[in-house]
């Protein structure tokens, strides 16, 4: 069967060319006569797979020297409690823009350890936009202030970043890492799971400036040390090893891309792809506000649910597949990550100008 275009929101599509690499390597990486995921973690072999990783991000990313980088597991939702439970030890206070499912349940897990502060929230509109913030509503103490930069199931993102002042920014940047250009310094943490931009699902990871580092609250526990990770650097159990060395190879070929400049031109060059067909449209509908819409998740809808899954189950026969969207608001979403080449964009485009002239 040829490869299909596959437009799942995550685990998401990979470059071919590091599928293909990750084939060659499968039984025997760099001539290691084994696999990676049979190697040991303390190898020379697996350090300089981990330490060329982090090389690369810290290129790609243009991440300062007082920022750890760390490979980890349990996804996003496991950092919903590590931030609080690291960063929420002084005050006992965080500020919280409230912009979907996730932020909503990063908000219900710090309220866990100390006192949020929404001072945002787009729920009034099914998260359809980014809410503007009013710096006054800021808390000056807190110890943090978090948002979630891209929000995968609305199709939303943040154009413009909150100045939090001396109060550290702290993002889940899951569906947006190396989509864009982020200034990392601007950030006291950003995290992201890995299986949407970076690799295959199970690894996780965290940018964190130094000072963050070693002040968890007493009870936390050893695994969810952010201190424990960047002292034995993140060795100090087993970590995802193949995810990280296929990590390795995606940060390779967006490198050789041109790195994230380059990859946010391509991003933006999708993008508007199909935003231009919805917004020309007699048929289709974008349901993000214009002003924020997302460059890597992309809703839509039609004007009944049969409609919705006729369109869904006719692009699956024709190769264009994992279209169906979120459960809590259903419709379509296409996500178009960097991996998605822009014939797969256009194949859906040409393909929703066949199903409305069909379907009028």
């Amino acid at each position: 069967m040829e490869r299909v275009y596959n437009f799942s929101a995550g685990p998401s599509v990979l470059p071919l060319p590091v599928l293909e690499e990750a084939q060659r390597e499968l039984m025997n990486a760099n001539g290691s006569g084994m696999s990676v995921m049979e190697m040991s973690h303390r190898s020379s072999l697996f350090k300089d797979i981990i330490a060329e990783a982090e090389e690369l991000l810290r290129d790609l990313m243009d991440i300062p020297d007082n920022y750890k980088v760390l490979f980890l597991q349990g996804g996003a939702s496991t950092q919903f409690a590590m931030v609080p439970l690291n960063l929420m030890s002084k005050n006992k206070k965080a500020d919280y823009v409230n912009t979907g499912v996730w932020a909503k349940k990063a908000i219900s897990e710090a309220k866990r350890y100390g006192t949020v502060n929404v001072v945002a929230s787009s729920e009034d509109q099914t998260f359809n936009y980014i809410p503007d913030l009013d710096e006054s509503t800021f808390s000056e103490d807190a110890d943090y202030f978090h948002i979630t930069i891209n929000n995968t199931i609305y199709g939303t993102r943040y154009t413009r970043l909150p100045d939090t002042g001396h109060v550290p920014l702290v993002t889940d940047a899951s569906s947006g890492i190396l989509s864009e250009v982020y200034p990392v310094s601007k950030f006291g943490l950003i995290y992201a799971g890995a299986q949407k931009n970076i690799g295959p699902a199970g690894l996780t990871i965290a940018i964190i400036r130094e000072d963050l580092i070693g002040n968890a609250m007493e009870f936390t526990p050893t695994m969810m040390d952010y201190k424990t990770h960047a002292d034995n650097n993140s060795m100090y159990n087993t970590p995802p090893t193949f995810a990280i060395y296929m990590a390795m190879l995606v940060f390779r070929w967006l490198k050789k891309l041109g790195g994230v400049p380059e990859i946010e031109k391509y991003n933006i060059e999708k993008a508007k792809l199909l935003y231009d067909f919805l917004d020309n449209s007699d048929l289709f509908r974008g349901t993000a506000a214009p002003k924020d819409r997302s460059l890597m998740n992309v809703p839509f809808v039609l004007p009944t649910e049969e409609l919705n899954k006729k369109f869904i189950s006719e692009a699956q026969k024709a190769g264009l597949v994992n279209l169906a969207g979120h459960r809590s608001v259903g419709g379509m979403r296409a996500s178009i990550y960097n991996a998605m080449p822009i014939e797969g964009v256009k194949a859906l485009v040409s393909f929703m100008e066949k199903f409305e002239l069909e379907n009028k």
